[in-house]
């Protein structure tokens, strides 16, 4: 009778699980092949009406004079690496001194204050109009340095840009001219300045170009809800008041203001032919920093915003699809589930305890979730690289770090559940794209321990490689590709963490 419960249990989460991520991969396939044909099909009527197809050439008014106010924020918080990178490419902006003010917002316990200092004053002496802006407490951490720097700023647009971004001097003059009346925002798409300093990089790289390729220019194309990603962007200061400023009672603050101006009637976009190239991070340390608060705050951001935009008189599909992009991150506790339960329902099965073959062929159709969501990736590739199949070779290891880090951002979700509150926790730069990649972990802000997270991830590696043995030895072929995908997905992840933790400390002369 045990057994038989647990059985169905089993059988019952495993496909809810699947639902979930089926679900998910599907949509992420038809926002990709709605908004495809959305934009050949704008493309077609361009091309009838003699208008110009790709990227239009951006003009800005001929007397700069007539040019808008820009302020540009660099939020900064101990990043000594890479404070005078970033302050340089800003103060090298082509747009007119009068008409450009740089605020480095510097929230810093360490010896970034004194960096900042000097490189501030050495600009300034240049005659650029830029102010090392200091509060005397973090509160709020990154929206409450926002905040306050807008309150010291009288310009128009407000440009932000994080401490490992380096524009190009024309990010002004290519963002500005696309601010029609009621675009609230313009964001670029962002480029990759140490995609290949290893397997991890690469990998982010991947996932990240799949949002900003497929997520970001379809929705736009579709007409629905598009978010700020934070930084490579420009706000127009009315927008960011109208929607009630910045607030910091989410880990994403960025995704927050966002929605809360859309639905104040603002129009965000979405420039995918200007790319603003950033550092990836080469730690999973710090990668699992970043994707923890991502996650943790999508689902905050979710909880506080859903229940608006419902009640809005948004059109249906602009609800429907804000609803997909405000949940995504919930895949994660079932992704973590399905790895867990995967191996024992086959075994299950093959006792004669399980479901049989019915329960298996109509879950067969999670197919179309994993043709959806190779799709989206592979058009995402193709769109901005000429040897787009030679890299899709990174999706399954794609794949792989997704189930890898689910458990850690599983319990991001967790947190919100709980209504845990935790700071809002940096991811270490280092300077990546200009310095030897393998001396990283002798620089500073670089963690060489072991989270507990990473002993969790390895008995989960250890629990999904048994099951993949197990299956073998039964013969359940059908099901061997997704345990191996857990397996290699939990240890990848793990062992990366231990190997980059004990094999550079023994190297490591302090």
């Amino acid at each position: 009778m045990v057994i038989e419960t647990l059985a169905i249990a089993v059988s019952v989460l495993y496909a809810l699980s699947m639902v979930v991520l089926v679900g998910f991969g599907a949509h992420l396939g038809v926002l990709a092949l709605a908004g495809g044909r959305q934009l050949r099909r704008a493309a077609r009527t361009a091309t009838a009406a003699g208008r110009v197809r790709e990227d239009a050439p951006r003009t800005m008014p001929p007397d700069p004079k007539d040019w808008p106010h820009v302020t540009v924020q660099i939020p900064l918080y101990n990043e000594q690496l890479v404070a005078e990178r970033i302050i340089g490419a800003t103060c090298r902006l082509d747009y007119p001194a009068d008409r450009l003010h740089v605020q480095v917002l510097d929230d810093s316990t360490d010896e970034t204050t004194a960096i900042v200092a000097q490189c501030t004053a050495g600009w300034a002496a240049q005659g650029v109009h830029i102010d090392h802006v200091q509060r005397p407490h973090r509160e709020g951490y990154k929206a409450g340095a926002l905040a306050h720097g807008l309150a010291q700023s009288t310009a128009e647009f407000v440009a932000i840009l994080d401490a490992d971004f380096v524009p190009d001097p024309n990010f002004l003059v290519r963002l500005l001219p696309l601010f029609d009346d009621g675009i609230g925002l313009v964001q670029a798409r962002w480029g990759h300045l140490n995609e290949d300093e290893s397997v991890l990089t690469r990998v982010q790289a991947f996932g990240l170009d799949a949002h900003f390729n497929v997520e970001q220019r379809m929705r736009q194309a579709l007409g629905c809800f598009i978010n700020f990603n934070g930084t490579a962007g420009i706000w127009r200061r009315a927008a960011i008041e109208e929607a009630g400023g910045w607030e910091s009672d989410t880990l994403t603050e960025d995704l927050d203001l966002s929605y809360r101006a859309q639905l104040c009637g603002w129009r965000l976009r979405y420039d995918p032919y200007t790319a603003v190239p950033a550092e990836l991070p080469v730690s999973v340390n710090a990668f699992r920093t970043q994707q923890h608060r991502w996650t943790k705050g999508g689902v905050q951001t979710a909880v506080k915003t859903l229940s608006r935009l419902w009640s809005s008189d948004m059109p249906l599909p602009t609800r429907l699809e804000g609803t997909m992009h405000l949940t995504a991150n919930m895949v994660f506790p079932f992704i973590l589930l399905a790895a867990l339960l995967h191996g024992p329902l086959l075994w299950l099965s093959a006792s004669g305890l399980g479901p049989g073959p019915a329960y298996f062929g109509v879950l067969s159709t999670g197919l179309i979730g994993f043709a959806g969501f190779f799709l989206a990736h592979g058009m995402s590739q193709r769109a901005i690289h000429t040897d787009w199949m030679r890299r899709l070779v990174l999706f399954p290891v794609f794949l792989a770090g997704s189930v890898g880090i689910s458990l850690s951002n599983s319990l991001g979700v967790w947190e919100v559940i709980r209504g845990q509150k935790t700071p809002f926790n940096r991811t270490p730069k280092f300077s990546g794209g200009t310095r030897a990649p393998a001396a990283w972990w002798t620089l500073p802000y670089a963690t060489l321990r072991v989270p507990r997270v990473v002993w969790a991830e390895l008995a989960l590696g250890v629990w999904s490689l048994f099951w993949l043995v197990e299956l073998i030895l039964l013969r359940q072929w059908m099901g061997v590709g997704f345990q191996f995908l857990f397996a290699s997905g939990f240890l990848f992840v793990a062992v990366y963490n231990l190997a980059q933790t004990f094999i550079p400390s023994r190297h490591d002369p302090r």
